[in-house]
């Protein structure tokens, strides 16, 4: 099944999961429809690790541990591009300083700054929520925040005009396509109080915001930039979350 393959394609590009040794990587940008699967896969187990954490020890640890899942799970992929993003728009000056700092391994102090204030930010939301929320909240936000990179890949074109790494993330998806991704990323709300759905608006308006802020500076996406469409949309999830929790 062609559909099938695309998906364990995604996931083994992804994530660090084992999936079949036969795959296709021409076929990767099309993979990337499955993000928001692939979600679900890693929002599951990270779910699933703090279940497990949270019987044994306190609330923030069983936090820490998922996130640290997370982390192990896909290799810190969206995390990686996030740190490149907040290095190369924090001390690039125009389009081609700002797509070479991107472009360097190291990390610099925007990134080193932008990673700790992300995980901080992500550990004191999921730990002042309902312990027995969090699982559900996990696998949503995960999810969810996955479906927007193809939001940008739509909307967008390439900023590079290079063949790197980044490139497998140059693809248009269709509107067919993005109906199936966008159902399959808001399914896990079904699992939530109907009144998490609130938190879709403010989500897809921080996406779009980000979206212009690339538009304008580099004139369209990296990889790096969908990576940090991810991590944002997820803050901007469980930020959305915690303040319908605390008015409700």
């Amino acid at each position: 099944m062609p559909q099938l393959k695309l998906f364990f394609l995604a996931l083994s590009f992804y994530t660090r999961l084992p999936a079949p040794k036969d795959q296709d990587y021409n076929q990767l940008p099309q993979a990337s429809i499955y993000l928001p699967l692939v979600g679900w896969v890693v929002g599951g187990l990270t779910g699933l690790c703090f279940y497990l954490a949270n019987l044994l020890w306190v609330q923030t640890t069983g936090v820490i541990l998922a996130l640290i899942a997370g982390i192990l799970l896909t290799g810190a992929f969206h995390e990686d591009g996030f740190a490149d993003v907040c290095d190369g728009f924090g001390g690039g000056y125009d389009k081609q300083r700002i797509l070479d700092i991107m472009k360097d391994s190291q990390i610099g102090a925007y990134g080193a700054l932008g990673l700790l204030l992300l995980m901080a930010l992500k550990i004191s939301l999921l730990s002042s929520l309902p312990a027995a929320s969090v699982p559900l909240l996990l696998f949503a936000g995960h999810s969810i925040s996955r479906f927007q990179p193809l939001l940008l890949m739509r909307t967008y074109d390439y900023a590079r005009s290079d063949n790197s790494k980044g490139s497998v993330a140059v693809y248009k998806p269709s509107t067919q396509e993005l109906l199936i991704a966008g159902t399959i990323a808001l399914l896990p709300l079904l699992l939530l109080p109907l009144l998490c759905s609130l938190a879709i608006p403010l989500v897809l308006l921080a996406n779009w915001r980000l979206g212009r802020y690339f538009y304008r500076h580099i004139g369209g996406y990296t990889g790096d930039c969908l990576g940090t469409s991810q991590q944002v949309a997820e803050v901007i999830f469980y930020l959305s979350i915690s303040a319908l929790w605390t008015f409700t």
